[in-house]
């Protein structure tokens, strides 16, 4: 269970909740909840875990950030 909360608090950002109203607050953690379930999916399959997970995906995105500012570069 802590894990999980861990979780929420930092890989979903639980705090950072944007609500003001009952539906959308609703909205929020149904959302949220959503993408706990693709974590703990993905961390089966990968056998890692959330915060593995994480820092795999924003490595691969700084390194396509990069590539793409390096082909940004080459054509002007």
């Amino acid at each position: 269970m802590k894990e999980l909360h861990k979780s929420l608090e930092f890989n979903v950002e639980l705090a950072k909740s944007p609500t003001r109203r009952v539906r959308t607050e609703q909205n929020h953690l149904f959302m949220l909840m959503h993408a706990v379930f693709k974590l703990e999916r993905l961390k089966i399959t990968h056998k890692f875990n959330h915060f593995s997970l994480r820092y795999g995906l924003y490595i691969k995105t700084i390194k396509s950030v990069y590539n793409a500012l390096l082909t940004l570069r080459a054509a002007a």
